[in-house]
């Protein structure tokens, strides 16, 4: 009678135990998704904080990019570009540093010192679509159930440029300033037009002329 009692409790306590523990894949949790949500905003600044700010010291420098891009284009966009799949538009992460030579309504022209000598806008109103997510190669598509959530990523990256990057940056350039910056640009692999590079910015920092 006393062995069937402890049976029964047993019982008992491996059935609470197995309807009170439950697991998640790892993946999920690594991509902010609690019960079967999406967290947008959480996986965004996990992303941005831990995984693209640790890595802007990779981006290539703009004159050497615009370099390679004269002188030998497939190496720069194989070596240094990257793209979701197959098509003419791809991204690379850059830094620098430049003269600001105009500030308009929707950006910032710099002009940068270099053998090259290229130009450079800053989009400092419109700043959305997809650069600053792809320009980063850190993010596989095939992670995320849907293109509908890898696009919130995007959006959620956008968001913290438009809100954390450009407000202060925004209110205290003066022509002539330089600008040290990292961010995405967008190129044409087969319309290659370097007189015209826009930059999504993701790191900008000010040396003001005295």
């Amino acid at each position: 009678m006393k062995i069937l009692k402890y049976l029964t409790a047993l019982v008992v306590v491996l059935f609470i135990g197995y309807n009170s523990v439950y697991f998640k894949k790892l993946s999920e949790v690594q991509a902010g998704i609690a019960d079967g949500k999406f967290n947008t905003e959480e996986y965004t600044r996990n992303f941005w904080d831990k995984k693209l700010m640790p890595s802007l010291n990779k981006a290539i420098e703009i004159n050497t990019l615009v370099t390679l891009l004269k002188t030998n284009p497939d190496k720069a966009f194989k070596d240094h570009a990257h793209a979701l799949g197959i098509g003419n538009l791809q991204y690379f992460m850059i830094k620098g540093e430049g003269q600001v030579t105009s500030i308009n309504e929707n950006d910032i022209e710099l002009n940068i010192a270099g053998a090259e000598n290229p130009e450079l806008r800053i989009a400092t109103e419109y700043v959305y679509g997809n650069a600053v997510r792809d320009a980063s190669g850190l993010l596989n598509m095939n992670e995320f159930d849907n293109t509908g959530i890898f696009n919130e990523v995007s959006a959620g990256i956008n968001k913290i440029i438009r809100a954390e990057v450009l407000p202060s940056f925004k209110k205290n350039i003066s022509e002539n300033d330089r600008v040290q910056f990292v961010g995405a640009i967008e190129l044409n692999r087969k319309f290659l037009n370097l007189k015209d590079i826009e930059l999504t910015p993701v790191h900008l920092k000010l040396v003001k002329t005295q």
